[in-house]
């Protein structure tokens, strides 16, 4: 270990002699580490915003069930086109034959004009939803409450706000419970506010309004698109929820067994591995980038690793007189060619971690800094330094002491 040390404490001694020359040489591995701390944050930042998002709309304890399922080109949506609708009638069947089905909804949705005294809200998401809306984690109420089975089942003229619309319409000395507002020009008795779930993409989450499926009905018309919600006794049995749900469809339907399903049913994982799958391939051709970078800034270091033992050929065989041996000087060389190489990757890890925090601040893209990406970027540029230079450091160690100390 004191041996390590040493090494160590004469290769930052050799960068700082030449410093000029040491940056130019680890510029490649700044440059490869800065993009990977940078790209691997930004990515990270995405993924958990994507997945917040996900679950904060469909729930990791419940599936969805709509008219289409996932289709990936115009022939695929052409066998799907004549799919039934989403109709009471197979919210009635999924809950007569599936068993393990706790609470079945439907919902629709709509984009509307919100308006309270002299403020307005144009294009607001607009949710039309059934009694059994309240057994699914996706609603809540933060302030007031959640409107009841009851009054959404009698098609009561109640809602409940998303948070920046309540703040939007009331702002913060105006309490919004139990004040009447208008949706598409029909007055709603606020009952709720639900909690805050902040933006995606620069796009606020809060932003709605949750009224009973009868009263969205009759404002946006009947003939709007039903999605079904289902969810289980257990987050467990979501897998076998599916099948009882599908089943039970294909009875009520009267599909016959070669027939395939007129739906689609989705999960949040199903909705996660579509995004994965979509930006999967970008990702891939951003690292292999990265690492091009990786393999030219240690080609540039075993380069200048070259030059450096060419340089101390008189030094090395100096060494070797004294009774230096082999491995000695190729662990002198390797550990300047490691450190050297570690010094480029903290220097590209803080520019990196600086960028992607930089981004995350000023545009709507999330970033997170993982300590695993940073150890990560640190390894990979010891392994680079350590496998370059590892030609340089054998080169070393063969040279002969005599012929060394001859060299002017």
């Amino acid at each position: 270990m004191n041996k390590f040390w040493e090494s160590a404490r004469i290769a930052l001694d050799a960068i700082w002699t030449a410093k000029l020359r040491s940056f130019m040489t680890v510029l490649g591995n700044i440059v490869a580490v800065t993009s990977i701390i940078a790209v691997v944050s930004l990515i990270q930042g995405l993924n958990a915003s994507v997945k917040q998002a996900i679950l904060n709309q469909a729930g990791a304890d419940s599936f969805n069930i709509q008219q289409f399922p996932i289709t990936r080109s115009d022939e695929e949506f052409e066998k799907v086109r004549g799919n039934p609708r989403i109709t009471l009638q197979d919210a009635k069947s999924i809950r007569r034959y599936s068993d393990l089905a706790t609470a079945v909804m439907l919902d629709a949705g709509s984009a509307g004009r919100i308006v309270y005294r002299d403020k307005s809200i144009d294009s607001t998401r607009v949710q039309g939803v059934t009694g059994e809306y309240v057994n699914f984690s996706s609603f809540d109420a933060e302030r007031g409450r959640l409107m009841s089975p009851t009054e959404v089942d009698t098609s009561r003229p109640v809602c409940v706000l998303g948070w920046q619309t309540a703040d939007t319409l009331f702002g913060s000395t105006v309490d919004p419970l139990e004040k009447t507002i208008q949706i598409e020009g029909h007055h709603f008795r606020v009952v709720g506010v639900s909690a805050k779930r902040g933006a995606f993409l620069g796009q606020s989450q809060d932003e709605f309004a949750v009224i009973p499926l009868g009263q969205f009905q009759m404002l946006f018309g009947s003939r709007r698109p039903l999605s079904m919600t289902v969810k289980p006794h257990d987050m467990s049995l979501v897998a076998a929820a599916i099948d009882e749900a599908t089943l039970a469809l294909r009875m009520s339907r009267r599909l016959k067994p070669k027939q395939p399903d007129n739906f689609g049913i989705f999960t949040s994982d199903t909705i996660l591995t579509i995004y994965h799958s979509a930006t999967n391939g970008i990702f891939a051709v951003l690292v292999g980038v990265v690492g091009l970078s990786l393999v030219v800034g240690g080609i540039v270091i075993m380069n200048i690793m070259l030059m450096v033992v060419t340089e101390r050929t008189r030094e090395i065989g100096l060494r070797k007189a004294l009774g230096a041996r082999r491995s000695d000087i190729m662990s002198q060389i390797l550990t300047e060619s490691v450190v050297l190489s570690v010094f480029g990757g903290v220097v590209g890890t803080i520019i990196g971690a600086s960028i992607a925090l930089t981004i995350s601040a000023v545009t709507p893209i999330p970033a997170s800094v993982e300590p695993w990406s940073v150890a990560l970027g640190i390894g990979i540029t010891a392994a680079v330094g350590l496998f370059f230079g590892l030609y340089p450091a054998m080169r070393a160690a063969r040279l002969d002491p005599i012929e060394a100390l001859r060299r002017e």
